[in-house]
């Protein structure tokens, strides 16, 4: 993976969590809409730390 692919994947997970946060506003937090938004920003930090990390090892 590229730099340009791990910023563009920053900018999904930035866009995530201010989705998420934007709208835990008006719902609760047990909505299945927060849980699932929840969700997808997770595995979007958990394949950022993957890359990431796997680079790390690799230099």
């Amino acid at each position: 993976m590229i730099l340009e692919d791990i910023e563009f994947l920053i900018h999904l997970i930035e866009d995530a969590r201010v989705n998420l946060n934007a709208s835990a506003k008006h719902r609760s937090l047990t909505d299945p809409s927060i849980i699932e938004m929840s969700q997808r920003l997770d595995n979007l930090i958990n394949k950022y730390y993957s890359i990431t990390e796997t680079r790390h090892i690799a230099s």
